[in-house]
């Protein structure tokens, strides 16, 4: 989730850009730490222990998902710089692997602004670079976890009953929900002589996990409610009484999906919905706001901008899943 608040501040005392830096580093440091054991955990499939050698396992875990996470925050960085908007480096959020708790070792990263946005045009391209970029390296993620897929025995040295028929008929199964472009570059690279893993056992492979992820995060900053990045694009292209209807909806059939995923979690088994999606709901109502704070700026984006704006809600269609976790 991304922040665009102003925050002055005139007072800065001279070693306090230095402590601004140490602080963004060791943020980056601590979540590399903590995306790592939480790599070396999807990938073994949790163990009760490591080794040092675990380690390695991990990386490249950490690598790519620090790697979309940065794309997406330099995204808005540089566009912010390029309209002479002051903003932060990249905030990393490290989060430690909790037992029995689904989490990819981090929250995202934020930036935050700290002189307004006076025009929409900045606003927009502040927006829409994170998301575009963040995409663009999940493409980059899923490509090379496709193109380098490990053959089936690798799968079978996590799981050596895989191929047995009584494989997955005893205790809990995560299964991650499909997207359109997930499924696009699956049915590209499926072939006789290439293993692709099942959803169900996407998470053991780096790579794929990652972009996964990755497209997951894009459509939450895509939904075009309030300070999301989908609702600055949204605001920008229609402003604001059209925005709120759109968020307004957005909203709704959120709370919905979410509802419809309480429902299949306590009381009928449903095809589609996830609680998660309530929560976020709840979030964006109470604490995000429905709708984007007014800029006083009357020029029209363009017509290249708004075609870039259908562009990354095309991005939000093909990314979102209305189930991303699937637990049976």
């Amino acid at each position: 989730m991304d922040s665009y608040q102003s925050i002055y501040n005139t007072d800065i005392k001279p070693g306090k850009s230095k402590q601004h830096y140490l602080l963004h580093l060791g943020l980056f440091v601590i979540t590399f730490i903590t995306t790592t054991f939480s790599g070396i955990e999807w990938i073994n499939g949790g163990k009760a222990y490591y080794a040092i050698r675990d380690l390695a396992v991990g990386i490249p875990y950490s690598v790519s998902i620090l790697f979309i996470l940065s794309c997406h925050e330099f995204g808005h960085y540089f566009a912010a710089r390029f309209h002479k908007v002051d903003a932060t480096l990249p905030y990393f959020i490290p989060f430690p692997s909790l037992s029995g708790f689904l989490n990819f070792g981090t929250m995202g990263a934020v930036i935050r602004t700290k002189t307004p946005v006076y025009t929409k045009k900045a606003m927009f391209d502040i927006g829409i670079a994170g998301p575009l970029s963040g995409f663009v390296a999940c493409i980059i993620v899923i490509l090379y976890g496709y193109t380098h897929l490990p053959g089936i025995n690798y799968l079978l040295s996590i799981h050596p009953d895989y191929l047995s028929p009584a494989y997955g008929k005893s205790g809990l199964h995560l299964e991650f929900g499909n997207t359109l472009l997930f499924s696009f570059f699956k049915n590209i690279f499926s072939n006789g002589n290439v293993f692709i893993p099942p959803m169900t056992e996407i998470y053991h492979y780096p790579y794929l996990c990652v972009g996964w992820f990755g497209l997951f995060v894009t459509a939450m900053n895509m939904i075009p409610v309030g300070q999301l990045d989908g609702g600055h694009i949204a605001y920008t292209m229609f402003g604001d009484k059209k925005h709120y209807i759109i968020a307004t909806i957005s909203l709704c059939a959120l709370f919905i999906c979410g509802v419809l995923g309480l429902i299949s979690e306590t009381l009928y088994p449903m095809p589609f919905g996830w609680t998660g999606w309530l929560v976020w709901a709840l979030i964006l109502f109470f604490v995000i706001k429905v709708k984007h704070p007014p800029i006083n700026d009357e020029e029209p984006i363009g017509k290249g901008r708004t075609i870039l704006g259908y562009i990354s809600f095309v991005v939000l269609f093909i990314s979102f899943t209305p189930n991303p976790f699937i637990i049976y």
